[in-house]
């Protein structure tokens, strides 16, 4: 009984994962379809030469997979028309809290759709909402309005009165010391 697939399978496992990881890291969510298809091919062509006894056509046709990936990867970074061409556009979706329908039609996503992935961001009224897009590897990317924003440490510190940098553990200086220096109000007009 001839066990050479055994060995061949090891071969292509191992050439797939070389070849795999020259083509660089990327998350289903982020693969164009450029890369999607050239995962695709790799996968049928190394599965086909443990019928087919030809490892070596198996491996050089996942290469020059490879090697197409590169080359269109490269040409969309340095040409910006290229790079229309192959993985799109952002499509504005939402702007000044107002949905974009003809957007949403064009990227065949309904508002339904557009709802869930506001609330997967924690996003719970399209109003807080100035401007969102559909990003070409399907995420949503956002802006809130200025009134929905986090409170950021920066922030803190401007309604609080300390000097930008300063330590917020002064606030704790009365309890420490026992008495306030300044009056609360006085912080607060």
């Amino acid at each position: 009984m001839d066990f050479s697939w055994i060995w061949d399978s090891f071969i292509l496992i191992i050439a797939a994962m070389i070849l795999l990881r020259i083509a660089g890291r990327k998350s289903i969510a982020q693969m164009s379809v450029v890369t999607t298809v050239i995962i695709i091919s790799i996968g049928t062509t190394i599965v086909q030469p443990i019928a087919n006894h030809n490892i070596y056509k198996a491996i050089g046709s996942a290469a020059i997979f490879i090697a197409t990936l590169l080359m269109i990867e490269y040409l969309q970074i340095k040409f910006n028309w290229f790079e229309k061409v192959m993985t799109g556009t952002s499509k504005i979706v939402i702007e000044n809290g107002n949905i974009i329908h003809e957007n949403l039609r064009a990227l065949r996503l309904t508002v339904d759709q557009l709802e869930l992935k506001l609330r997967e961001k924690g996003i719970s009224n399209i109003t807080d909402v100035k401007n969102a897009t559909m990003e070409t590897n399907g995420q949503l990317g956002y802006e809130l309005m200025h009134h929905a924003k986090p409170v950021t440490n920066g922030d803190l510190e401007k309604w609080l009165g300390l000097k930008q940098g300063e330590d917020p553990n002064m606030l704790f200086q009365e309890v420490i010391q026992n008495h306030n220096t300044e009056s609360v109000d006085s912080k607060w007009q």
